[in-house]
């Protein structure tokens, strides 16, 4: 008998691919001897093209908010040409469930909400895993849905993405050797750090010696957050937009440590094995993402008035303005041993 073939699926985000990576080296060595291909949009895929455990990434386009299904159906052919034995659902999303059905699968596995499964979740999956009611992190939800394939989670987790060197001397132009690179934005805007508290830590690290460099989102929203920052330290070196992502891993890799909240160029930083010190807040975050970073990796604020009911912070004023810029600096001497 040929080797058996392992179709995942994560049909959402940035951040999410990359959080998934310790799952999908847990089916891995489950199979080691079998092929694990990934189906993700697009945009997603740099995150996992280099990744020499995984045999294909499958990069399908996507428009927010548009099925597109005879666009599509070329892609769909080529899938189902691979003649899969089983496929994973991590999204839970409708999208995710379509695929996994058309992927033609025997075996089928996906997470449904609530006690039952919905009339297209029973169409798609051949094995449904009641999500738990219970309040878990991310990384615990895939493993809960793992375990229908008795894959256990492991005691110890690490993130795990790579980038094509390619791009590796564009990104030395970028960044001077040795920078701390700042990501300042988040895709909310009450997880973000304020920008007169990046304004302060550039002072004690310029002060010691460090070479802070501010990177952003390419949202309009998120350039604006950067263009601020810009008025506040005319003298800091800024990035530059930039538009393609291997590139981006590229600079990030460059980098000496990454700081940032809890946004998808932390994970990436953490997934290529950059140093990284994350900024947290909110309870919900702590929740779901933090237990990937080990105390020491994190500065926390004491209170969030908001409890773990909310997704985000719902204060006039963030509970991320209550994380000193003097404590953030300190975690950082930390981390690069400086005793400056």
């Amino acid at each position: 008998m040929g080797q058996h073939k392992t179709l995942a699926i994560q049909f959402k985000y940035l951040g999410d691919a990359v959080i998934l990576t310790p799952a999908l080296k847990a089916l891995k060595a489950q199979w080691p001897e079998d092929e694990l291909q990934v189906l993700v949009a697009a945009e997603i895929a740099p995150l996992l093209d280099n990744l020499p455990w995984i045999t294909r990434v499958w990069a399908m386009p996507r428009t927010r908010g548009r099925a597109r299904l005879k666009q599509s159906w070329p892609f769909v052919q080529a899938l189902r040409q691979e003649h899969f034995d089983r496929c994973v659902d991590f999204g839970g999303n409708d999208r995710g469930a379509l695929l996994s059905r058309l992927s033609g699968a025997p075996v089928r596995l996906g997470t449904v909400g609530g006690e039952y499964a919905s009339l297209l979740q029973r169409f798609c999956y051949s094995q449904c895993a009641p999500r738990s009611h219970t309040a878990i992190s991310y990384f615990d939800a895939h493993f809960e849905l793992l375990s229908a394939w008795g894959i256990v989670r492991p005691q110890s987790l690490s993130l795990e993405i790579g980038c094509n060197p390619r791009d590796s001397d564009a990104a030395a132009k970028l960044v001077p050797p040795g920078a701390i690179i700042c990501h300042i934005a988040t895709s909310q805007a009450k997880k973000e750090w304020p920008l007169v508290h990046w304004q302060a830590l550039h002072h004690l690290a310029q002060q010691a010696g460090l070479k802070l460099v501010f990177s952003s989102g390419n949202s309009v929203r998120e350039r604006q957050l950067l263009t601020d920052l810009e008025a506040l330290l005319p003298d800091a070196l800024m990035l530059p937009q930039i538009n393609d992502l291997n590139l981006f891993l590229n600079v990030l890799k460059l980098a000496r440590l990454v700081i940032s909240g809890d946004t998808g160029p932390l994970h990436f930083a953490a997934g290529l094995g950059v140093p990284v010190l994350g900024i947290f807040g909110v309870d919900n975050s702590l929740r779901e993402v933090a237990p990937i970073y080990h105390a020491h990796q994190l500065v926390k604020a004491s209170h969030c008035a908001c409890g773990h009911e909310f997704p985000y912070c719902q204060q006039a004023v963030s509970c991320m303005s209550s994380i000193a810029p003097a404590a953030v600096f300190a975690r950082l001497n930390t981390l690069i041993g400086n005793n400056s």
